[in-house]
């Protein structure tokens, strides 16, 4: 198990992505990941109030409220730590202490909850001080409708400083960040981000941490990419260098008989991720994500997945 600075909970080192609910998961389905999700020993679920904006006909929240309701249907909050994240959201985009606080109260009403274990600032606003932003988050772990703060796609020099801030102010602190991070995106977390993790000791919970499912495997082709809804977000990667990443997962899972998805995850657990994000469309997905809670790789394999992905380092 891992665990959040401050946070006494202890989590399953497998953060359970909800962009897929209200998505490519109906409510049923996504019920049912998330039932899946729990019977297997996970317990951190994370969101944001834009998820899933994006979809024809949503408008944002629907993956809050999926949560909530199965949460009060389940009885089962106490048990659980849920993320959700402020920013991105239309009416509700940026960081201004009024949005943020309406913010956060909508979440709240969509989650049927009383408090939000980990609040993200989903994207920086970078109009506003970061002394403001700080007081702000501050302000909502006071009042105890936030229990920690984390930073998402923020500039590097906009963490440390936020970090500064609430050093010299005497104010919460962001305890984690969510980096895109996987076998095909390692620079700018390797140069950036894991020296601020290190320093400040905050949590890692790196998002597309199987590159849109391309480090599932199940991308070979063009014609594989339109089997599926996300298909197209795992393009960029089908090229020789991206496919012989490929090719050294299937042969570490090969070593393992696991699955590629499974090793992808491990590795980053090697590498000091605390717990990589990855959803489910369906629970038949689930097992080859909660697998990589338990896989131990072998510095040899690690060292043959470091090198098969040096062109991404």
């Amino acid at each position: 198990m891992a665990s959040i600075p401050t946070l006494e909970t202890e989590i399953f080192p497998l953060n359970l992505g909800g962009n897929t609910f209200g998505w490519t998961s109906d409510r049923v389905g996504s019920e049912a990941v998330l039932d899946g999700f729990v019977a297997a020993g996970g317990n951190f679920v994370d969101t944001a109030d834009a998820y899933s904006a994006w979809a024809p006909g949503n408008k944002g929240g629907e993956s809050e409220t999926i949560i909530g309701d199965w949460m009060a249907a389940r009885g089962n909050r106490d048990g659980l730590v849920i993320a959700t994240k402020v920013g991105a959201l239309e009416g509700r985009k940026g960081l201004a202490p009024d949005n943020v606080r309406a913010a956060v109260d909508d979440s709240l009403r969509r989650l049927r909850t009383d408090r939000i274990d980990l609040y993200y600032a989903h994207y920086d606003d970078q109009d506003r001080p970061i002394e403001e932003i700080a007081a702000t988050f501050d302000g909502l772990v006071r009042d105890g409708r936030i229990r920690a703060i984390g930073m998402s796609n923020f500039t590097p020099e906009r963490m440390r400083a936020w970090l500064e801030a609430a050093a010299a102010e005497g104010l919460t602190a962001p305890v984690a960040i969510q980096p895109e991070y996987n076998l095909v995106a390692r620079h700018r977390y390797e140069t950036d981000y894991a020296p601020i993790a290190a320093s400040a000791g905050v949590a890692v919970f790196p998002y597309y941490a199987l590159a849109s499912g391309f480090l599932s495997g199940k991308y070979r082709t063009p014609a594989d990419l339109e089997q599926s809804v996300r298909g197209g977000r795992a393009e960029g990667h089908l090229n020789a260098q991206g496919l012989g990443v490929v090719d050294a997962l299937v042969a570490v899972a090969d070593e393992h008989g696991a699955a590629p998805a499974t090793v992808a995850l491990a590795w980053l657990l090697a590498k000091g991720a605390t717990a990589p994000l990855a959803s489910a469309r369906t629970t038949e997905q689930l097992p080859d994500l909660m697998a990589a809670a338990t896989l131990a790789l072998t510095d040899a394999q690690v060292a043959a997945l470091d090198k098969a992905s040096a062109p991404f380092a």
